[in-house]
């Protein structure tokens, strides 16, 4: 079970269309905040400032927009928040977080981002 933050279902049709996908599977959902919660795991805080700051495709298959959330894109095992965007057929999910470490990402400003603590 992951736990992190869904990304509200109205803020998610406006970054839809205004960052179309570029590949055939849409993921568009959350940004993870860790993957070893369980039923019992308290959800995390509400972000009182979370904005799309840049993005990184690879060019294969795997997009992904960057996050900075109250104003860091660094997550707390040194990575970086993200929404996976889109995948090709045969990519996950999880590659988002390697295409981001070797390839960097493109800034851009993508604009307030509207998010709910969840667990999924």
């Amino acid at each position: 079970m992951a736990v992190g933050w869904i990304v509200e279902e109205d803020c998610r049709a406006q970054l839809l269309e205004r960052f179309p996908p570029r590949y055939a599977r849409t993921v568009a959902h959350h940004v993870t905040r860790h993957v070893e919660g369980s039923t019992e795991s308290p959800l995390p805080p509400r972000i009182g400032n979370a904005r799309v700051v840049g993005r990184s495709d690879d060019g294969q298959g795997c997009e992904a927009l960057v996050v900075a959330l109250d104003g860091s894109t660094t997550r707390t095992d040194g990575g970086t928040w993200h929404i996976t965007w889109s995948l090709a057929e045969g990519r996950s999910a999880r590659e988002a977080n390697d295409v981001i470490a070797r390839l960097g990402w493109e800034s851009l400003d993508g604009g307030p981002l509207r998010l709910a603590p969840a667990a999924w």
